[in-house]
């Protein structure tokens, strides 16, 4: 049987499949403390011995300068183009509010079925405030399919990495420190935007001597396997159009697969899905959390109880709580990107 790392709030069990251990529950007094126990413990146990480090390229040329005002905590600017992809696309970033840089960095990739959204949509938006007291935020556009299809998105959320590290020292930023956050449609990429290097050829556009690498991931119930027939036929019916005017072969449904990219030196993993949810199955999930830890990557899974798509309650209260919930991914990052022991 497959091993996987449950986190909650209350009770965390450790499993990981590259040290062969047992169930090991652990203290319940501080769910800080428990949680980067549980990330030490895996991140320990891992095969993995290093992190792929990105490559942060000072410009002999300094860049234009991007922010209109003098930056101070909490500030908001809206509407930046980080790169022009045969379109401009753009940013919302959101500063520290605590002046402590340079700042760890969280990319997040709004859902929406690769056909809508932007950067101002969806619910974890609601918890920028709480994210925003120790990261800087960058939320972004990404050209939508089926005007744009696959990989255009990815190729997009890659250029927006490098365009952070060319910015890095007018942003106040560790370029040595971005993690992302994608939910659905979103949680998709930013599995690719973590598992596929420079050999999948989508470093297009701009800032192409800067490292799109990440040094962690977050993944909101993002599809992960498009080589599973009934899932594949799943999203076909509802008419995402990940590949409009098209009807993809196999090699096509791998490319868009993160399963088909991982390798041991990913960056870690938290992976988060509702037990319920009838547009991107549990199985989804399981597929890439047992394909990264056979790898030793460090990885864990939140299965959310009684939750759908978008942590809607499908038959009771979900638990953990959405609350609960940013709480673990914020610990997630906290222990990768900040080091908070």
């Amino acid at each position: 049987m497959s091993t996987r790392t449950i986190l909650t709030i209350c009770l965390i069990m450790i499993l990981t499949s590259a040290c062969g251990q047992s169930a090991v529950p652990l203290p319940t007094l501080d769910p800080n403390t428990a949680m980067t126990q549980a990330f030490a413990t895996v991140n320990a146990a891992s095969t993995q011995t290093a992190l792929a480090a990105p490559t942060y390229t000072p410009s002999p040329t300094p860049y234009p300068t991007v922010i209109t005002t003098p930056i101070i905590p909490g500030l908001i600017q809206r509407n930046i183009t980080y790169c022009e992809n045969t379109v401009p696309l753009e940013m919302d970033v959101y500063f520290p509010t605590a002046d402590n840089g340079p700042s760890p960095v969280l990319l997040y990739v709004h859902g929406g079925a690769w056909t809508i959204g932007d950067k101002t949509t969806g619910f974890q938006l609601e918890e920028i405030p709480t994210i925003a007291a120790g990261y800087f935020i960058a939320s972004i556009d990404y050209r939508l399919a089926p005007e744009y299809p696959f990989p255009a998105m990815v190729e997009d959320a890659k250029c927006a990495v490098r365009f952070l590290r060319a910015h890095a020292q007018e942003l106040n930023i560790n370029p040595d420190k971005i993690g992302v956050l994608g939910v659905s449609a979103g949680g998709h990429i930013a599995s690719l935007l973590g598992l596929a290097d420079e050999t999948a050829g989508w470093d297009t556009g701009q800032y192409l001597e800067q490292s799109s690498r990440v040094q962690a991931v977050v993944d909101l119930w993002g599809p992960t396997d498009f080589t599973d027939p009934a899932f594949a036929e799943k999203l076909q019916k509802k008419g995402y159009q990940l590949f409009p005017n098209v009807s993809p072969d196999q090699n096509m449904l791998a490319s868009a697969s993160p399963i088909t990219y991982v390798s041991a030196d990913d960056p870690p993993f938290l992976i988060i899905q509702g037990d319920q949810d009838p547009i991107v199955p549990p199985s989804q999930s399981q597929a890439l959390y047992d394909r990264l830890t056979t790898v030793g990557v460090p990885t864990f899974i939140q299965m959310v109880t009684n939750a759908g798509h978008n942590l809607l309650s499908a038959g009771g209260p979900i638990s953990p709580t959405r609350k609960q919930v940013t709480e673990i991914y914020i610990q997630f990052l906290d222990y990768f990107l900040k080091g908070v022991q």
